[in-house]
C-alpha cells in the first residue's frame, strides 16, 4: 500500500505528521499545564505548558527527519550516486528498487535512463573498438619496427618535459630514477649540458651530439638531440654501452602526445589547476603495525596516474627494511616475512626513491593520513619534505557517495566494479592499484558534479575530515 504513493503525496504525509502531530503535542501540553493550575500554581502550569510543547515539538521533528532521511533522502542520494556512477564511470550498476521502494515512480524512471544510456555507450563503444584495434596494430608494428633500432629514445616537449620514451629508454632513465611521463628531463640529465646542446639545435636546426650527465650515480652517456622538424619539443637519442640498451630486447611505448602542448603549471597556482591536468602519485604502504609513531614500513607501492588512466610501468614495488622484527600478526595479513626484507633497503633510501616518483604529483592513498605519518615521522631525520598537495580517496567516496555509506577500499572497489585479485589484496602495489583504479572512475564523476579543480576536490572533501579522525 505504501509503496504505491507517490514521491510528492510521501512528503505531502510528512508536513501532515508534523502539522497534526504537533497540533495534538501542544494540545496535550495545555490540557497537562491545565490540570497543574488546577491546584493554584498558575505560573508553574505555564512553564511545564511551554516545555512540555517545546520538547515534544523538538522530538517530533528529530523522528519525522529520521524517516524522512531514511526513506526519502539517502535512497535519493543512492540513486543520484549510481546514475552517476553509471553515467560518467562506465560502471554498470543496477539500481537498488528494493531501498528506493518508497521513491514512486523515480527509481524506475531512473532505471529506465540509465538502461538507455548503457545501450548508447554499448553502441559508441562498438563502433570505437575496430578504430582502436587498428590503431593498436599500427603501434604494434611500431614497436616491432623500433626494437630493431639500437638506440634509446626520448621525446621531449618545449617545455622540457618527457613526452614519450621506449623500452630502450626506460632502461637507461632507471639507472637514475623511475621513468616518468610529464617530468622533467632535468631530473634526470643535468641542466647545463643539456640547455647548452638544446640552444645549439635551436640556432642551427642540426642534430647536435653531447654528453648527457645523469643527475645520479655519476652517469654519463653519448646522446644526441634532434629536431622535429615544424613540430614542437626535440627528441633526445642515446647510444652508449653505458647505458646498458638491450637491442633485441622488445620496446614498448609509452607516451602521451597530449603532454606536447601543456604548459608548465605554476606551483603557486594548484589549486586552480583543472583535475585533467594533474599527475597523480598513488601509493599504499604495508607496516608492521597500526601505530605509525612506532612501528614501521615494510612495503611500498605506487604508481601514477596521467591524464585519467594508469601510466604503464611507472611504478614502484619497493620492500622496505623496518630494522624491527615484523610481528606474525601483521605477516598473517600482508604476507611480507623478515626472510623477505633482510636485504631491502631501509626506510630512509626507499622513501626518498618514493619521493621522487611522487615529484610534481598530488599524492593520493586511501586513508592518506596513517601512510603518511610513516613518511612524515622518518622525514624529519632524513631532511624529507612531503609538502606534495594530498588527496584521500575515503573523503572522494564521502563526496560522491554520501558520508553514511561505508568507505572502506573493498567498499569502494565493489560500488564501482573494481577488482582486487585475492593474491594482491593487502599488498602494497595490489592496493594502490586498486586505489589507482578507483580514482580514475572518480574523477570524472568529480568534475560532473562540478568540481573541475584541485581546489574545488579539496573544499568539497574537508566537509568530511571527519571521517579520517574516526579512522585514525
Amino acid at each position: 500500500m505504501f509503496t504505491s504513493l507517490s514521491l510528492r503525496v510521501r512528503i505531502f504525509l510528512f508536513f501532515c505528521l508534523i502539522g497534526l502531530g504537533g497540533a495534538a503535542l501542544v494540545l496535550l501540553a495545555i490540557y497537562v499545564g491545565y490540570q497543574r493550575s488546577l491546584d493554584g500554581d498558575v505560573m508553574s502550569a505555564f512553564v511545564l505548558t511551554g516545555a512540555l510543547s517545546g520538547f515534544g515539538l523538538i522530538a517530533l521533528t528529530v523522528g519525522v527527519w529520521m524517516l524522512f532521511d531514511e526513506n526519502v533522502a539517502k535512497p535519493i542520494e543512492r540513486l543520484a550516486a549510481t546514475m552517476r556512477t553509471r553515467a560518467h564511470a562506465g560502471v554498470e550498476q543496477q539500481v537498488d528498487t528494493h531501498a528506493a521502494r518508497y521513491l514512486g515512480d523515480l527509481a524506475p524512471a531512473a532505471e529506465a535512463v540509465s538502461t538507455v544510456l548503457s545501450q548508447t555507450a554499448l553502441d559508441t563503444a562498438e563502433a570505437v573498438a575496430a578504430e582502436t584495434s587498428r590503431l593498436a596494430s599500427e603501434k604494434e608494428r611500431l614497436t616491432a619496427l623500433l626494437t630493431e633500432i639500437p638506440v634509446a629514445m626520448i621525446l621531449v616537449s618545449p617545455n622540457h618535459q618527457i613526452v614519450l620514451y621506449d623500452g630502450q629508454a626506460a632502461e637507461a632513465l632507471s639507472q637514475i630514477h623511475t621513468p616518468r611521463l610529464n617530468a622533467s628531463v632535468f631530473d634526470y640529465f643535468k641542466e647545463k649540458s643539456l640547455k647548452a646542446a638544446y640552444k645549439k639545435l635551436i640556432t642551427t636546426g642540426m642534430d647536435v651530439s653531447f654528453i648527457a650527465e645523469g643527475t645520479e650515480n655519476k652517469l654519463t652517456f653519448d646522446a644526441r638531440l634532434k629536431p622535429l622538424g615544424h613540430a614542437p619539443g626535440y627528441m633526445i637519442l642515446i647510444d652508449d654501452e653505458h647505458a646498458q640498451i638491450l637491442p633485441d630486447a622488445a620496446r614498448p611505448l609509452v607516451y602521451d602526445f597530449d603532454l606536447m602542448e601543456r604548459e608548465v603549471q605554476a606551483e603557486a597556482a594548484i589549486e586552480d589547476t583543472p583535475l585533467n591536468k594533474l599527475t597523480f602519485a598513488v601509493f599504499d604502504t604495508e607496516t608492521t603495525g597500526l601505530l605509525p609513531h612506532k612501528d614501521e614500513i615494510v612495503q611500498i607501492g605506487a604508481v601514477r596516474v596521467l591524464n585519467g588512466k594508469m601510466v604503464p610501468g611507472e611504478e614502484i614495488n619497493q620492500l622496505v627494511n623496518p630494522g624491527m622484527k615484523i610481528p606474525p600478526a601483521s605477516t598473517k595479513v600482508h604476507k611480507v616475512t623478515d626472510q623477505m626484507v633482510a636485504e631491502a633497503p631501509d626506510i630512509h633510501i626507499a622513501s626518498q626513491r618514493f619521493h621522487t616518483f611522487a615529484k610534481e604529483a598530488v599524492i593520493v592513498a586511501h586513508n592518506a593520513p596513517f601512510d603518511m605519518a610513516f613518511l612524515r615521522r622518518h622525514g624529519k631525520t632524513n631532511g624529507l619534505d612531503w609538502n606534495h598537495p594530498i588527496i584521500d580517496t575515503v573523503l572522494l567516496s564521502a563526496v560522491l557517495f554520501g558520508a553514511s555509506e561505508t568507505h572502506t577500499l573493498d567498499a569502494l572497489c565493489e560500488r564501482l566494479n573494481v577488482t582486487i585479485p585475492a593474491e594482491l589484496r593487502h599488498t602494497a602495489l595490489g592496493d594502490a592499484v586498486a586505489t589507482a583504479e578507483v580514482l580514475c572512475l572518480m574523477l570524472p564523476m568529480l568534475q560532473s558534479r562540478g568540481f573541475h579543480t584541485f581546489g574545488q576536490v579539496v573544499e568539497q572533501t574537508r566537509k568530511h575530515g571527519r571521517l579520517l579522525e574516526d579512522l585514525n
